[in-house]
């Protein structure tokens, strides 16, 4: 029997150019990898390593144990999400299995295109304060795998209204 993947991706325009793009990915089995300093420190370096070479400002990201979020905006016309995750994401699990290729990431990644109502300041603030909400710290400002590649994150002030992904949305609005 032929099993083939639903394709969750909009037309492949939607991700090219000045975009500011809320993105998650998610560990293979949702396993706590990160949790280890080794591998959450080599994911951000990683990061930025990706986010330079295809031409992406990170505004906002968070390495948790099991699946990491940012916020990143294409600073060229010929920016692409797709490339920059299948480049980090390779990267990132070439080193973790050292060639085994043994995974580290699900197949797949959530991805929100940020539209004119999304305040880049709430997700990003909704980016850091995830330790929080889960427990491993009292304050964004004391997780050591959350930052910024632009900003001084720590001397922002968080927004009144706060964000939330569509997909949270609707799960809390079920009865």
């Amino acid at each position: 029997m032929d099993f083939r993947r639903k394709n969750i991706r909009l037309h492949p325009v939607n991700y090219q150019g000045h975009t500011w793009f809320f993105i998650t990915l998610c560990c293979e089995s949702r396993k706590h990898v990160f949790s280890e300093n080794k591998h959450a420190i080599s994911l951000i370096d990683h990061l930025r390593k990706a986010a330079d070479n295809c031409n992406f400002n990170v505004h906002a990201y968070c390495v948790m144990p099991h699946h990491f979020h940012a916020l990143i905006e294409g600073t060229a016309p010929d920016c692409d999400l797709i490339l920059f995750v299948r480049i980090f994401k390779q990267a990132t699990s070439l080193e973790y299995s050292g060639g085994s290729g043994l995974p580290l990431w699900q197949k797949k990644f959530y991805d929100h295109i940020l539209r004119a109502k999304d305040s880049p300041e709430a997700v990003s603030w909704y980016i850091w304060m995830n330790p929080v909400r889960k427990g491993l710290c009292s304050r964004p400002s004391q997780y050591s795998y959350s930052g910024s590649f632009t900003e001084n994150w720590k001397k922002m002030v968080q927004p009144s209204e706060p964000w939330m992904p569509a997909w949270k949305r609707s799960q809390v609005a079920r009865p």
